[in-house]
C-alpha cells in the first residue's frame, strides 16, 4: 500500500483522468456504471469532465448505469454526472449503430468491472461496442482494469460460434484469464473485422502495476460489487463454475446474502456435502447448509444443499469444481434434476458454449475432461495480445 493507502495499482481510468488527451479530441461517451471510479471511491464521469475530457454522455450495459438493475434488466439514471444515458442492453447491430450516431459522439471510452468469466455480459457490451464503432467511424478506448481472478489460469472449452449468444459472442474459454483491454486487442485482430468489415480504431490504456498473479485481494483496489449478486471477491471466484447453475432447477443462490457461493433444491438430501468432499477437489471444502431464497428460483422454500468454502484460491478450479457437482448431483438425484429450457435453447447450452457438457452429463460418462481449457491464454488469444507479464 502506498502512503495515500491506495495500491500499487493504477487502472487504466485513473490514467485517463490524469491525461485526458489519452483519448484523443471531440465529442466522448463514458461506457461505465458504478465501478466506474477514481481512487478514493470518486465517480469518474464528473472528474474527466473536470479534467478536460469533452464527455458528452454515458452507455450504460446489464444493471444500469448504476448497477441497481437485477439479472435482465438495463437503463438506470445518471445520479452523479447529469448527462444523458443511452442503454445499450440488448442492443446490437444496426439499433446500436443509430444509438451511437444518435448519441453524437465521436470517441467511446470503456471502463466496467468484469468478472472474467465468458458469461458476465460487460465484455459482450464492448465488443458489440466495437463493433457499432468500427461501422460507424467512431473511436475505441479502453480505460482497462485488472481481472479479479488473475491471469494465469483459463478454464473450459472455446465457445462453439454455434451456441453464440450475448452469454458468449466469440470463441473464448469460460473462465478466459485476460483483461478487458486484453480481450479487445483480440476481437479486434478478428471477430470485430469479420462484423463490420474491418476493425474498431482502438487504443487500450493499461491498468499499471498489475500482474498475472495478482487476483482481486492483492491489488489494492476497492471491490465495487459490479452487479447486485455479484457482492464480493469470494463471490467472483466461485462465479465461473457456480452461473451454470443458472442452466439447472437448482438455486445458485440468487435470493440470498450469498449468490453463487451456495447451491441447493428442495430435493437435495445430506448425501451431497459427504459425496462432493470424496471427491478431494482442490482447494475448497462444502459445507451441508440449509436456506431459503427470498426471490428468484424457489423463492420462499426451504432448500438444502451446500456451501463452497475457497481453501486456497491458487489451487481451486471454480469450473471444474461446478462440473463435478453437477455430475454428482444427476448421480444422487436422476429423478429430480434437470435442466432449464427456458423459451428456447437450453441455458446450460448457451452457459457453457456448446451442447456437449449437458450431452456427456445425460449419457453419464465423465465431464471433467470437457474442463481443459484449449491452451494458456497466450497461447489461444495470441502473445501479442497480452499486456502484462
Amino acid at each position: 500500500m502506498s502512503a495515500d493507502g491506495h495500491g500499487a495499482v493504477e487502472t487504466g481510468i485513473a490514467r485517463l483522468c490524469a491525461a485526458p488527451a489519452l483519448a484523443g479530441g471531440g465529442r466522448a461517451g463514458l461506457v461505465g456504471n458504478h465501478t466506474t471510479v477514481l481512487p478514493g471511491l470518486r465517480p469518474a464521469a464528473p472528474a474527466l469532465a473536470a479534467a478536460g475530457l469533452r464527455l458528452v454522455a454515458l452507455f450504460g450495459p446489464e444493471h444500469g448505469v448504476d448497477g441497481s438493475g437485477q439479472a435482465g434488466a438495463g437503463g438506470g439514471a445518471d445520479r452523479v454526472a447529469g448527462l444523458p444515458v443511452y442503454d445499450t442492453y440488448r442492443c446490437d447491430g444496426e439499433r446500436l449503430d443509430k444509438l451511437l450516431a444518435d448519441s453524437g459522439v465521436d470517441v467511446l471510452v470503456y471502463d466496467l468491472q468484469d468478472v472474467g468469466a465468458r458469461f458476465y455480459t460487460y465484455v459482450w457490451t464492448m465488443f458489440d461496442l466495437m463493433v457499432s464503432a468500427a461501422r460507424t467511424g467512431v473511436r475505441f478506448v479502453v480505460a482497462d482494469r485488472p481481472n479479479p481472478l488473475g491471469g494465469t489460469v483459463s478454464e473450459g472449452p472455446l465457445l462453439d460460434p454455434a451456441w453464440a449468444s450475448f452469454v458468449g459472442r466469440v470463441p473464448i474459454p469460460v473462465r478466459h484469464g485476460l483483461t478487458a483491454g486484453e480481450l479487445a486487442r483480440y476481437f479486434n485482430t478478428e471477430a470485430v473485422p469479420r462484423r463490420a468489415g474491418g476493425p474498431a480504431e482502438l487504443t487500450v490504456i493499461e491498468a499499471t502495476g498489475w500482474r498475472r498473479a495478482m487476483d482481486a485481494g492483492s491489488t489494492g483496489l476497492p471491490w465495487i460489487a459490479p452487479s447486485p449478486n455479484m457482492p464480493t471477491p469470494a463471490t467472483a471466484a466461485v462465479y465461473p463454475g457456480t452461473c451454470l447453475f443458472e442452466g439447472t432447477n437448482l438455486s445458485e443462490g440468487r435470493g440470498t446474502t450469498q449468490p453463487f457461493e451456495i447451491v441447493g433444491a428442495p430435493y437435495v438430501d445430506a448425501r451431497l456435502a459427504p459425496a462432493l468432499n470424496e471427491l478431494a477437489l482442490p482447494g475448497v471444502h462444502f459445507r451441508d447448509l440449509r436456506y431459503v431464497p427470498t426471490f428468484h428460483k424457489h423463492a420462499g422454500r426451504s432448500l438444502r444443499g451446500v456451501q463452497l468454502h475457497v481453501t486456497d484460491r491458487a489451487a481451486f478450479r471454480p469450473v471444474r469444481t461446478a462440473v463435478a457437482m453437477l455430475a454428482t448431483l444427476r448421480r444422487l438425484h436422476p429423478d429430480d434434476f434437470a435442466w432449464d429450457r427456458g423459451d428456447g435453447a437450453y441455458a446450460i447450452d448457451l452457459l457453457w458454449g456448446s451442447d456437449r457438457l449437458r450431452d456427456v452429463l445425460d449419457a453419464g460418462a465423465d465431464p471433467l475432461p470437457l474442463c481443459d481449457p484449449p491452451a494458456p491464454p497466450a497461447a489461444w488469444a495470441g502473445d501479442d495480445v497480452l499486456l502484462y507479464s
